[in-house]
């Protein structure tokens, strides 16, 4: 079975999926090292290669994201000596994540997010690995105690050990509700195809 495939394992294997697969008991050790094994060959693995070293690098590569009302960061994850996510490094930030997060893009860049906000939630962490090591893309929406805001954030990889969050605070954003428009094109419609 491929490491890429396993959420957790509890009293169950559970896979990314949503589906649990049974074990027995005395086997859960070697299965947490194998998994804990592989996972630690594909850190080992990611490298720097292609990967900007500098701000201005990042800047320059991410420089359509600069003004987009939008916030945007590309993150790098941090690992312990068990291979398991920890926290992570803002890389790159435009301004609206700055002032989502409320901090200056001098205060956010090349910081870790454990060490701006002692309150971190690990939902948002065990998202970003599955999306910086297994290639997933992923949609979040829950409140953010660490900057008191509801959010949707879409991750998804970007460079080797890094992915890309479009987070959208929720309590900005303005619902339209098109169905009305959309029925009443379709009526017209339907009204001109029976004439």
């Amino acid at each position: 079975m491929s490491v890429k495939a396993i959420h957790d394992v509890t009293d169950t294997v559970d896979l990314s999926n949503g589906e649990e697969l049974l074990y027995t008991v005395r086997k859960k050790k070697q299965i947490v090292a194998e998994i804990q094994e592989k996972q630690k060959r594909m850190i080992n693995a990611l490298g720097k290669s292609g990967i900007p070293a500098t701000e201005e690098e990042y800047r320059r590569y991410y420089s359509s994201f600069e003004y987009l009302p939008i916030a945007f960061t590309d993150i790098e994850m941090v690992f312990n000596e068990e291979s398991h996510a920890v926290d992570w490094i803002f890389r790159y930030a435009n301004q609206e994540l700055a002032r989502l997060e409320k901090l200056s893009l001098n205060q956010l860049l090349g910081k870790s997010f454990g060490s701006l906000f002692s309150n971190m939630d690990s939902k948002w962490l065990r998202s970003y690995e599955r999306s910086a090591l297994y290639g997933e893309v992923l949609e979040l929406m829950d409140y953010s105690p660490e900057i008191d805001t509801n959010l949707k954030v879409i991750c998804f990889p970007t460079f080797k050990g890094h992915c890309g969050c479009i987070l959208f605070d929720l309590d900005r954003i303005k619902a339209v509700d098109s169905s009305n428009n959309v029925h009443k094109i379709w009526n017209t419609y339907l009204r001109n195809c029976t004439k």
